[in-house]
């Protein structure tokens, strides 16, 4: 048998097995399911750090589970102050009291998070869209990036408590 026909041969036996590797790949795949980050893992990612939104930002406080948050939606700013919890069931709960000029009320917003191997993915609770919050390598657009060590958010939710608290008091006449 001369060379020519044992690569002929061997690329004929790579051609017939590759659809089915793939296809065993496939399968492979879509047998694994997503399983909850733990509440360790999701205290890891958050805790003290901030959460930078395009209009503000969130504060998860290590020290008593303390979440503080700021945003200034097209000139209409609010604060929020509450605790943030974590679940094993891959839920990060934001539960807080916003207020702004017109008043206050209370808010729950639930994050969930799911991993098949070393991505991460996340949706709003109860019924929003999985997307990928970080890649198994972390990517530039990858969400978790915009968790960041320092507290952009604090003295700006301070400030306008403060400003909210003297308008009340002209208000009153005080």
């Amino acid at each position: 048998m001369s060379i020519g026909s044992r690569l002929y041969g061997a690329a004929l036996a790579l051609g017939l097995c590759l659809p089915l590797a793939a296809q065993g790949a496939e399968t492979a795949e879509k047998k694994i399911a997503p399983t909850p980050l733990s509440a360790f893992e999701l205290y890891r990612i958050y805790g003290d750090k901030t959460w930078v939104w395009n209009t503000g930002g969130g504060r998860f406080f290590d020290n008593g589970r303390r979440f503080v948050a700021w945003t200034n939606d097209k000139g209409k700013q609010s604060f929020a102050e509450g605790r943030w919890v974590v679940d094993d069931l891959g839920q990060l709960c934001m539960r807080a009291t916003w207020t702004n000029a017109e008043g206050a009320a209370r808010a729950s917003t639930c994050f969930g998070h799911r991993k098949i191997g070393n991505t991460i993915y996340q949706r709003r609770q109860p019924d929003g869209n999985w997307y990928i919050f970080r890649h198994a390598s972390v990517l530039e657009g990858d969400e978790f990036r915009k968790l960041v060590s320092t507290d952009t958010v604090s003295a700006k939710a301070r400030d306008l408590k403060q400003d909210l608290l003297n308008q009340e008091v002209a208000r009153k006449g005080g």
